[in-house]
């Protein structure tokens, strides 16, 4: 997906909807930048890969498209492993400026293990209630119910914001191979000061249970460069919860 112009920033989703996790906010971005959307193997629009599923080989894919497209130098900005996604493009010194958000692959193997075993029923419960999701998202107690692990204020949300995300974690079938790939195969590295191409912005919501706040020292510590961001009242999609702050976030720390 492109929409508007200006200097372009691409964006990366976790996992979901493909591009169309951003639709909250692509319309602010696109007023002054051209957005550049993607969707990963084996979400949204774009095939699975044909072999291993990792985020190694999610980030070839990206940074393969940054350059089959002329794009380099061009700024990133990830959410959840599209955010660790965009922090590993930094960490191999392609793209620009970064700015990630509550990104996945700082956690504990305590954490992980929550993490693993609270969203992987999740899925299991949001593909046995595929046909219902419409009339169970469109109810202030439904969204409250299905989405408390992934916003701090489901019920405030309206259904057409949070759609996307719910079918593509029903649908995409990249959906459990890309949970290992989080779940079981190495955390993140990070990248020394003054090694990464650009600036670095690290957003994290206060009231994430997804990738939960006590995350963000680490990932601080391993991109010593980053510049913290916290969202008040926010859980785990800023483009949710909080999406005029990512909005303003995003345009300002990214050239």
């Amino acid at each position: 997906m492109r929409r508007g112009s200006g200097s372009p920033l691409l964006l990366v989703h976790g996992l979901g909807a493909g591009w169309r996790s951003w639709s909250p906010i692509v319309d602010g971005l696109a007023e002054s930048r051209e957005v550049i959307a993607v969707d990963l193997p084996g979400f949204g629009e774009t095939p699975p890969l044909t072999g291993e599923v990792s985020i190694a080989a999610l980030t070839d894919s990206v940074s393969d498209f940054i350059r089959d497209q002329g794009l380099d130098g061009v700024s990133t900005v990830g959410q959840s492993m599209g955010g660790r996604i965009v922090l590993e493009l930094a960490r191999r010194g392609v793209g620009g400026d970064t700015v990630a958000l509550d990104p996945g692959g700082f956690w504990s193997d305590r954490e992980v293990a929550v993490f693993s075993a609270t969203l992987r029923p999740s899925i299991t419960a949001v593909r046995a209630l595929r046909p219902v999701l419409p009339a169970l998202l469109g109810n202030p107690v439904g969204r409250t119910v299905l989405l408390a692990q992934l916003s701090a204020r489901p019920w405030a949300l309206s259904r057409e914001t949070v759609m996307p995300d719910v079918r593509g974690l029903a649908d995409s079938p990249a959906t459990g191979a890309a949970m290992d790939a989080l779940t079981k195969g190495p955390k993140q590295q990070g990248a020394p000061a003054g090694s990464v191409p650009g600036r670095v912005t690290i957003g994290w919501g206060r009231r994430d249970l997804v990738t939960v706040p006590r995350q963000a020292a680490r990932a601080v510590e391993l991109f010593p460069d980053a510049v913290l961001h916290w969202f008040d009242r926010c859980g785990h999609f800023p483009q949710w919860d909080a999406p005029h702050e990512a909005t303003r976030l995003i345009l300002d720390s990214t050239t």
